[in-house]
């Protein structure tokens, strides 16, 4: 899968988040790095809309400047999840393409689960009619 990458700066989290793309055999786009968080999350919003990404992960220090500038992105949808379980029903029932993640409260292997449960997880049929609504 190919997944655009941003943060507005450099962590041992965000390199984690890179490194265990690649282990996984993820294509890992960098769209912006250490660059102002809206100029972020609109480049992460963009590859992933525009179809150069699959999917999208985006980090800042909370996760919220990075996940609305993602959305006012046409066709990105960016959830900011906390943990596994809010990452795998974003893309369940929100069908959710962007993942943003707060740097302040997130640990590597908090990311490693988060991460893993946002990509192994597919929008569920029967949400269709409602994920339309947000076209």
């Amino acid at each position: 899968m190919r997944i655009a990458f941003g943060t507005d700066e450099k962590t041992e989290v965000t390199d984690r988040i890179k490194a265990a793309l690649a282990e996984q055999g993820h294509d890992v786009v960098v769209v912006g790095e250490g660059d102002p968080w809206p100029d972020v999350g609109r480049g992460v919003g963009e590859a992933v809309a525009g179809g150069d990404a699959d999917r999208g992960v985006v980090c800042c220090w909370t996760g919220t400047g990075v996940s609305m500038a993602a959305n006012k992105v046409p066709g990105a949808r960016a959830a900011l999840c906390t943990d596994a379980g809010t990452a795998a029903g974003a893309r369940r029932w929100n069908d959710a393409n962007v993942l943003a993640l707060g740097l302040r409260l997130t640990s590597p292997a908090l990311a490693d689960e988060i991460v893993e449960a946002f990509l192994s997880a597919e929008p569920e049929a029967d949400e269709a009619a409602n994920i339309a609504k947000l076209r």
